[in-house]
């Protein structure tokens, strides 16, 4: 179904997620400035139809598209699994790598890690999302040079990650509470070197599933709420039973 089809038909979690992917990329290209990003984004999110999302990507090229006339589909593409084995593509990587210099960089959404990714943030920084990317290998590398700039990389949970870079007035940060590795998935080795400087490094969960858990969270306190309004009422009601008893 193309974005011109049934305007009015209901638009899905993954629908606003291809949106918000397409937009990703556009910013990373430079053809939305900051502003537009946030303001289609916010809009991607409030989206109830096609109708809706289809206008905030009519101008902009498809994820991997080379040509800008072609918009985004809300075909149902087949989603990924899950499983680790469905992210390490054995290709090539999106990018090799990044340079910051009195400014910033990121890769974030749905991109490729390659087999060895290198970064330079001089008085600038950067940031390396991989809760959404694919892997070019079981083991990939990513080496960060710092200087009077930062690094932060975000890994998913399972990823194995060893830290190797070296700091001199500054360091590299090891992802806290981290837990057993899972079967299959990718390892991720951090080294390079920080001088005044720093290559932080966390796990987050995937934005989609954050989201899932907040809406969980949300319809749990709903129903406790009522819950609560339900069992309120009871007591109302045995109250007046017991004083209309008494009369």
């Amino acid at each position: 179904m193309s974005d011109d089809a049934a305007p009015d038909l209901r638009a899905s979690d993954a629908d606003r997620e291809r949106v918000a992917e397409v937009l990703r990329d556009a910013l990373a290209e430079g053809r939305l400035d900051m502003d537009e990003f946030e303001e289609r984004l916010e809009s991607a999110y409030a989206a109830r139809t096609y109708g809706e999302l289809a206008p905030l990507t009519r101008d902009l090229p498809a994820a991997g598209a080379p040509s800008p006339l072609a918009a985004v589909s809300f075909v149902k593409e087949p989603v990924r699994d899950g499983s680790w084995a469905g992210r390490i593509t054995g290709g090539e990587g999106s990018s090799t790598g990044a340079v910051a210099i009195l400014s910033g960089f990121e890769r974030r959404g749905r991109w490729t890690v390659p087999k060895r990714f290198s970064c330079l943030a001089f008085m600038g920084g950067g940031e390396l999302d991989l809760r959404e990317a694919d892997f070019a290998d079981r083991e990939v590398e990513i080496n960060c040079v710092a200087v009077m700039g930062g690094v932060q990389v975000i890994v998913p949970p399972g990823v194995e990650v060893v830290v190797r870079g070296i700091g001199v007035m500054g360091g590299f940060e090891h992802p806290r509470d981290d837990g057993p590795a899972e079967p299959g998935a990718p390892r991720v080795v951090i080294g390079g070197f920080a001088f005044w400087g720093g290559v932080g490094v966390e796990r987050k969960l995937p934005r989609a599933e954050r989201r899932r858990l907040k809406e969980q969270r949300r319809q749990e306190q709903l129903e406790r709420r009522a819950e609560r309004h339900e069992l309120h009422r009871a007591r109302r009601e045995e109250r007046e039973r017991r004083r209309g008893g008494g009369r």
